[in-house]
């Protein structure tokens, strides 16, 4: 055994994070690029188109004027939660990203017994975050924004677990890369079409990209961020890269959410072509997925907050109970007969 090998797993974990970050930034650079693109796109109009062609640059503009702003604690905030809610917010999801297998062997960060509980772990660390950062700024919008964001995230929790579960009691694992070998290459045997297992699977998917929206705090239930109710909401108080790092964690949150419905639902990297890599494939499918993340932000008006909360109470937790118990009897049908 050589003197580095013993180091070899941490250096590797080490690796990852830092091409986490990187992937975070790059991202959260471009698909603001992308959805003000996209929006002006919807809206009839050209989007984005001065700095670098088609406006390309842009986006590193903003990063460069954020970074060259100060980062002022208003009289009265708590400035320690003030600092520290905006790194709250990025950490977990950073955390999260590094247990994605992105393929089998080439982009496999960590390969977790019990990933997807650490992804659901972390994550509940992001509305703790928003809480923190709306109560600490003493702003009475930031505080309604906060107390807001707990109630939407504590509500869409529930039916979210519940649709997890069913994919649990199909997969019998909460290995991550063991739910994407467990489906195959084609379509038809993603979880997503799997309805010999559950009829109502195609139903799951579309409780929790959903709830995924909701948890992400993304319109139509961009509670935390209302601007025509509470300013900037739990943001309000925020300037220069504190307001830049809760924008850049809403981003990674998304990546978070739609790369577990991709290894999920979706097959992860598992490719019908064997010209390509099946990193590639993942990828294809994640930002289709983040696509549609932002289509749906500029197609859908922003809900009524009562109305956000009946969606989940009153229809979305029954109908995922009415999915797991399903599934629950068509797993256990075949020991029966």
């Amino acid at each position: 055994m050589s003197f580095f090998e013993p180091y070899l797993p941490a250096v590797r974990l080490l690796i990852f994070l830092v091409g986490t970050v990187a992937f975070v930034g790059l991202n959260a650079a471009y698909l603001v690029w992308v959805e003000r693109k996209g929006a002006g796109r919807f809206q009839r109009r050209p989007g984005p188109m001065e700095v670098g062609p088609q406006g390309l640059l842009q986006p590193l503009a903003d990063g460069l004027k954020l970074m060259s702003k100060q980062l002022i604690v208003p009289p009265g905030a708590d400035a320690t939660l003030f600092r520290l809610a905006p790194a709250m917010v990025i950490a977990p999801a950073l955390m999260c990203l590094a247990t994605i297998p992105y393929s089998e062997s080439l982009l496999a960060p960590r390969n977790l017994n019990i990933g997807l509980i650490m992804v659901f772990a972390f994550g509940s660390i992001n509305v703790m975050a928003i809480m923190l950062g709306g109560w600490a700024s003493r702003n009475k919008y930031a505080i309604i924004s906060a107390a807001r964001v707990v109630s939407q995230n504590v509500a869409y929790e529930i039916p979210m677990l519940l649709v997890v579960i069913t994919i649990l009691m199909v997969t019998g694992t909460m290995n991550l890369n063991d739910i994407v070998k467990q489906q195959g290459p084609y379509f038809w045997d993603w979880n997503l079409f799997r309805v010999w297992e559950n009829p109502l699977m195609p139903v799951t998917f579309v409780i929790f990209f959903i709830c995924m929206l909701a948890e992400t705090n993304r319109a139509p239930f961009d509670m935390a961020e209302a601007e025509s109710e509470l300013v900037a909401g739990a943001f309000t108080e925020y300037a220069g890269m504190g307001f830049g790092v809760f924008f850049m964690g809403e981003y990674a949150n998304i990546l978070v959410g739609c790369s577990l419905a991709t290894v999920l639902f979706l097959g992860g990297w598992q490719s019908p072509i064997g010209l390509f890599p099946g990193v590639w494939w993942f990828f294809l499918k994640l930002y289709a997925l983040v696509f549609t993340v932002v289509w749906i932000r500029w197609t859908f008006p922003r809900t009524q907050f009562y109305g956000l909360l009946n969606l989940s109470w009153k229809i979305l937790i029954p109908i995922s109970l009415v999915t797991l118990l399903l599934t629950a009897v068509v797993m256990k049908l075949p020991l029966l007969f």
